[in-house]
């Protein structure tokens, strides 16, 4: 089990068309792992929701991924060459027959797992703007998930689900040291609420966040256009961002997280022991 875990958010501008998602995530990889510090090696680098295929014109069809995809073979060949877990924030994927907006971890040895399936689906209708209904594409999915890199115990949200505080108490309660909360928010949504929910997230869990982003322009190559937030953020425990893109822009940050760090902070304010409310 190690003590520090060094790890990237990735902040992409993903549009309808997968080759050119896939140029986009290599090339972060590789811009990544050649800027890295021997001693500072990154074990996870998280990609945002949407990061193989973003839906540009709302309501047009979307094509679900199996594990069969190439999609699939050509990140598991990236993981074995880099030697760490890739995290893909959301993928459009088939699980158990059905179509999810769901998490894919792959290992350094290359083998790809769907992991979580998005809880809350983003069905809203801000004033000014065409309605948004993720569920009339996508199920919901049923339960949070863990997965474990390097002995740390990381809980995965995505985007929206980030609103809803009851299933970070929930990781908050398992102990997790680390959240990834992979998103596309909306320009509006985000300069309003991104951050302040981060950081919020961050400390009511006593956990890191590492929060990777769509930012920027989107471009269909049909037709249409849509603009995502962007700030990529890495938060610690104590709600202090220790890694951020700041622009709508591709990039990414690095950021070396502590296990000293989460235990200093849990000792200081020890809110395992004072819940008073029962899980629901």
């Amino acid at each position: 089990m190690s003590s520090e875990l060094v790890v990237a958010a990735a902040q992409m501008t993903s549009i309808d068309d997968v080759d050119a998602n896939l140029m986009q995530i290599e090339a972060l990889l590789e811009d990544i792992f050649k800027s890295q510090k021997p001693e500072d090696k990154v074990r996870l680098v998280g990609f945002p929701e949407n990061c193989l295929y973003m839906r540009v014109v709302e309501g047009e069809s979307i094509q679900g991924f199996t594990l069969s995809h190439y999609a699939f073979a050509r990140l598991s060949e990236q993981a074995k060459k880099y030697d760490t877990y890739i995290h893909l924030g959301s993928v459009p994927m088939y699980v158990e027959g059905h179509l999810y907006n769901s998490s894919v971890l792959i290992s350094p040895q290359g083998e790809v797992t769907p992991t979580y399936q998005k809880m809350h689906l983003f069905d809203i209708q801000l004033e000014g703007q065409k309605p948004i209904r993720e569920s009339d594409v996508f199920r919901h999915g049923q339960k949070p998930n863990i997965i474990e890199v390097d002995g740390w115990r990381i809980g995965e949200a995505i985007c929206y689900d980030i609103r809803f505080a009851e299933l970070f108490s929930q990781y908050a309660r398992k102990e997790v040291d680390l959240i990834l909360v992979p998103a596309a928010f909306l320009v509006k949504t985000g300069e309003a609420h991104w951050e302040v929910l981060l950081r919020a997230r961050a400390i009511e869990s006593q956990s890191y966040l590492l929060a990777s982003a769509q930012g920027g322009i989107h471009q269909s190559v049909k037709s249409g256009v849509r603009e995502t937030h962007g700030h990529s953020l890495i938060v610690d425990p104590w709600g202090t961002i220790v890694g951020q893109v700041a622009k709508r822009a591709v990039g990414f940050t690095v950021a070396k997280l502590s296990r000293e760090r989460i235990d200093s902070v849990r000792r200081q304010i020890p809110m395992k022991f004072h819940r008073r409310l029962p899980v629901a």
